[in-house]
């Protein structure tokens, strides 16, 4: 248990709900990097399902998601993002390290954004009329960790790596 986002979610299981929220969403981070981790630029996108999605596309898929949410609704900042079925296309000059860094990035903004607003701020949204921080955070954790499992089964068949860990 070497990653940090391992015991932050031990750690949380008496924490507020604050702490539980940021550790479990931190923690499926963790596992998406983690499912990339030691991946061959071939490897990373190499395409194991009949749609594109590729471990390389889930992460500049997230990194957008993390973006669309955080900074672009919770902020209310203007920002072009592009369609969600472009989301997980990785450029021939994009390699897995700068995709890895840029989901990194995304993160870490993520944070700091998320840091400066109470549980119960509320924003517009589109689609939904008004969503709260805690939504948004609730939202994050479903939507970063159905694609940990996406990239936990394309992990398994690159390498037969399983699991939250590896």
């Amino acid at each position: 248990m070497t990653d940090p986002d391992v015991p932050a979610v031990v750690r949380s299981a008496v924490g507020g709900e604050r702490e539980v929220l940021e550790a479990f969403l931190d923690f499926q981070r963790g596992v998406v990097r983690r499912k990339a981790a030691g991946l061959s630029d071939g490897q990373a996108r190499r395409n194991l399902v009949p749609s594109a999605t590729t471990i390389a596309g889930l992460l500049k898929h997230l990194a957008i998601v993390e973006h669309n949410w955080f900074e672009r609704i919770l902020t209310q900042q203007p920002s072009d993002l592009p369609a969600p079925d472009a989301s997980f296309a990785v450029g021939e000059d994009e390699i897995v390290e700068d995709v890895l860094a840029a989901y990194d990035a995304a993160c870490a903004r993520s944070r700091e954004l998320a840091a400066t607003f109470e549980l119960d701020h509320v924003v517009p949204q589109e689609e939904l009329g008004q969503v709260s921080l805690r939504w948004i955070y609730v939202h994050m954790i479903e939507e970063t960790a159905r694609h940990a499992g996406h990239a936990d089964i394309l992990r398994e068949l690159t390498d037969g790596s399983t699991g939250v860990l590896g």
